[in-house]
C-alpha cells in the first residue's frame, strides 16, 4: 500500500508542474507595435509607459511591399545597420516572443531606421 501511496504522490507533483506550466503561459501578453498606427515611422517611443515581460509576444503589422522587421542588436540599434545572419520579417503581420533584456527591432528599408522605424523593448 506504500507503493501506491507513492505513485499517488508523483502523479499529484506532475499534475500539479503542469499546472505552474501553463499558468506561466498564460500570462503572456500580447502587444501591437504602434498600437492602431502598426509598425510605422516615428514608433520609436510607442514603448514608453509599458511593461514587458520575457515571452511577451510583439505583433508588427504593417505593408509588406514599404516595411519590414529586423530583429537586430545594440549597435545594429544605434546604427541603424543589419548584421550579419540578423532575423528579417517581412510578412506584414509578424509576431515576435520577446527574450530577457532589451530586444531591439528596426526597418532596414533605407532611411527608414533612421527615420524613427526602430524600437527597443526591455522584458523583465
Amino acid at each position: 500500500m506504500a507503493q501506491g501511496r507513492g505513485s499517488g504522490d508523483v502523479v499529484l507533483a506532475v499534475l500539479l508542474l503542469c499546472v505552474l506550466l501553463h499558468g506561466q503561459v498564460a500570462e503572456s501578453a500580447v502587444f501591437t507595435v504602434g498600437d492602431r498606427g502598426g509598425w510605422a515611422f516615428n514608433t520609436n517611443s510607442w514603448t514608453n509607459g509599458k511593461r514587458f515581460k520575457a515571452g511577451d509576444v510583439l505583433v508588427f503589422k504593417y505593408g509588406s511591399s514599404a516595411h519590414n522587421v529586423v530583429a537586430v542588436n545594440a549597435a545594429g540599434y544605434k546604427g541603424c545597420t543589419t548584421p550579419r545572419g540578423a532575423k528579417v520579417y517581412k510578412s506584414g503581420n509578424d509576431r515576435v516572443t520577446l527574450a530577457r533584456g532589451t530586444n531591439y527591432f528596426i526597418c532596414n528599408f533605407p532611411g527608414h531606421c533612421q527615420s524613427g522605424m526602430k524600437i527597443a523593448v526591455t522584458a523583465a
